[in-house]
C-alpha cells in the first residue's frame, strides 16, 4: 500500500480544511498558488494566499464568507473577492485566459483551465500549485518544472519567453527582482529575452515600475539587481542617470574609477549594515553627480569638485520623475548625498571641535546614517588605506560623542531669537537680524562662546553696538 502524500505545513492553517470542504461540496477545483507555494520551498514566509478556482472564485468566496461569517471584498473590475478571516487574507480568483494587444499590459480576460492559468503566469517558481481538493489535498501541481528550477535557483519563464515580456514588461523587472532577492540566475533564454524587449518598458507606469525597483534596493545583495538592469539595457532606460556612471575614460596614465561599480559596493556595504531603504537609496545616488562634475587637469588627473553639491541638487527632479516620495524621505536622502564628503575630510584632516560641531549641527539626528554611508563609502582594495580611514572615522565619532555631550549641538536652535533681537532693539524685520543670528550661530560652532542664553545675549548686544543699535 503507497504512502499517503505529505501534506505542506501551510495548509495546517484552518482555513484551508474549511476551503477543502466548500469546493468539495460545491464540486469545483481549488489549487493555493504562487508565491505562497515558492516560499514554503524556499523556507521564506510568506502571508500572501492566493487561491486560484476552475469556476467561479468569487462565488466560492462568498459561500465560504457566509458559512465562516467572514468579510469578503469583491473587486469586479478584476474578477477577484478577499476573504478575511481570524487573521489570515484569501485572495480568490478563477482559473483564467489572458491575451494582450500590443500597446498596453492590461490583458482581455476570460474563463480558463488550470492549464491555461499556468500558463499566464510570470516564471516557473510562481506556477506551481498545491490541490485544495480532498481527494487530492496537498498534491504539488508542477506543469513546468518549477521545483527544478528553485532547486537549481533558475529564474525561467514558463511559456515563450519574448511572448511573456511583450505582453507584460513589468514581468522583466519582476525577473530581475527576483534575481536579486533570491539570489537566483537568470536562465539565458530568459535573459535574452529581456534585452530583445526591453524598449517595451516604455508602457509600463513609472508607479509600477518604483515599486520593483524598491524592492531590488532592499534585496540581501542589491547590486545583482542593478548589474542586471545595466546588462540587459533596461537600467538606460528606467534610471539614465544611474546608467551614466557605468564606465572609465583615460587620458594617458590617468583613469578614474568605475563609479557605476564603486556605487554597487557601497550600496552592498551599507546593505550589510542597514535595512533602511532610505539610506540605501542615499548610497545609490551618493555620485550620481560625477558624470556632470567630471573634469581633467593634466596635472592631478581626473575630479569631480563639488559633485556632492550639484547631487544634492539633482535629487527632487529624480525623485519627482522616478515617482519616489516628495517628503522627508527625499530630504533625508538629498541632505545626505550633499553631506557624504564632510567625514572622510575630517577624517584626513587634523579633527577640529569647530569642523564636528558643524557637521553635528548640519547632519541633526541623521548624523549616526551619514556614517554609515561614509564607512561604505571606503572601497579601497588596500587593506591598509581602509583600517586607516576606519581608525580616522572611529576618531571623528569619538569627538562628536564628546562634544554632543558637552555642548548639545545636534538640532540646537541659536539661544537668541529674531523675536528676542526684534524685541529688544524695536526692529521690524530686515537684514541686521539674519546677520546677527548668523554670527550667533558660527560663534558658537567656532567654540568661541558656550552655547547658553547669558553668552548669546551678551554676544548680541555686542554686534548691535556694531550696528549702531540701542535697546528700547
Amino acid at each position: 500500500m503507497s504512502a499517503e502524500p505529505m501534506i505542506p505545513a501551510p495548509l495546517d492553517n484552518p482555513v484551508f480544511g474549511h476551503i477543502r470542504e466548500t469546493v468539495d461540496r460545491l464540486g469545483v477545483e481549488a489549487y493555493v498558488v504562487g508565491g505562497f507555494v515558492r516560499d514554503y520551498y524556499l523556507r521564506r514566509p510568506s502571508t500572501d494566499i492566493d487561491v486560484v478556482v476552475v469556476g467561479d472564485g468569487v462565488a466560492v468566496a462568498e459561500d465560504l464568507g457566509r458559512k465562516l461569517r467572514a468579510k469578503v471584498s469583491i473587486f469586479k473590475t478584476f474578477g477577484t473577492a478577499m476573504l478575511r478571516w481570524q487573521g489570515t487574507e484569501v485572495e480568490f480568483v478563477g482559473a483564467r485566459r489572458e491575451s494582450y494587444s500590443h500597446d498596453s499590459r492590461k490583458p482581455q480576460v476570460e474563463p480558463g483551465t488550470l492549464e491555461d492559468d499556468k500558463r499566464r503566469r510570470d516564471f516557473t517558481i510562481n506556477a506551481m500549485a498545491w490541490s485544495l481538493n480532498s481527494a487530492t489535498f496537498g498534491r504539488l501541481v508542477d506543469p513546468f518544472d518549477g521545483m527544478y528550477d528553485l532547486e537549481e535557483c533558475t529564474i525561467r519563464t514558463p511559456c515563450d519567453p519574448d511572448i511573456t515580456f511583450s505582453d507584460d514588461p513589468l514581468r522583466m523587472m519582476r525577473a530581475i527582482r527576483f534575481a536579486s532577492q533570491l539570489g537566483f540566475d537568470i536562465y539565458d533564454e530568459t535573459f535574452e529575452a529581456i534585452r530583445r524587449n526591453r524598449e517595451r518598458i516604455s508602457i509600463v507606469s513609472r508607479e509600477r515600475i518604483i515599486v520593483e525597483l524598491n524592492k531590488i534596493v532592499a534585496s540581501p545583495v542589491p547590486s545583482i539587481g542593478f548589474e542586471l538592469l545595466e546588462l540587459t539595457g533596461l537600467l538606460e532606460l528606467i534610471f539614465p542617470e544611474m546608467h551614466r556612471l557605468s564606465g572609465v575614460e583615460r587620458r594617458g596614465s590617468h583613469a578614474h574609477k568605475d563609479n557605476f561599480k564603486h556605487t554597487l559596493k557601497v550600496l552592498d556595504n551599507v546593505a550589510l549594515r542597514s535595512e533602511d531603504l532610505w539610506l540605501r537609496w542615499a548610497a545609490v545616488l551618493h555620485d550620481i553627480a560625477k558624470p556632470l562634475t567630471k573634469a581633467y587637469d593634466p596635472h592631478i588627473g581626473w575630479t569631480f569638485h563639488q559633485h556632492e553639491v550639484v547631487g544634492s541638487k539633482m535629487i527632487p527632479q529624480i525623485f519627482r520623475r522616478m515617482k519616489l516620495p516628495m517628503n522627508e524621505h527625499m530630504r533625508f536622502v538629498q541632505k545626505l548625498v550633499f553631506l557624504h564628503l564632510r567625514p572622510i575630510i575630517l577624517s584626513e584632516d587634523m579633527v577640529t571641535d569647530s569642523a564636528v560641531r558643524r557637521l553635528l549641527f548640519e547632519a541633526g539626528d541623521d548624523v549616526e546614517s551619514l556614517m554609515t554611508l561614509c564607512e561604505a563609502d571606503i572601497t579601497s582594495g588596500i587593506d591598509a588605506k581602509v583600517k586607516r580611514y576606519m581608525a580616522n572615522f572611529e576618531l571623528v565619532r569619538r569627538k562628536m560623542r564628546d562634544l554632543e555631550e558637552r555642548d548639545r549641538i545636534r538640532n540646537f536652535q541659536p539661544p537668541i531669537t529674531g523675536d528676542i533681537i526684534m524685541s529688544t532693539y524695536d526692529l521690524s524685520p530686515c537684514s541686521i537680524i539674519g546677520e546677527i543670528k548668523d554670527r550667533i550661530k558660527n560663534a558658537i560652532l567656532d567654540g568661541e562662546i558656550p552655547n547658553e542664553y547669558d553668552a548669546a545675549y551678551a554676544m548680541m548686544q555686542r554686534l548691535a553696538e556694531e550696528f549702531g543699535l540701542s535697546e528700547k
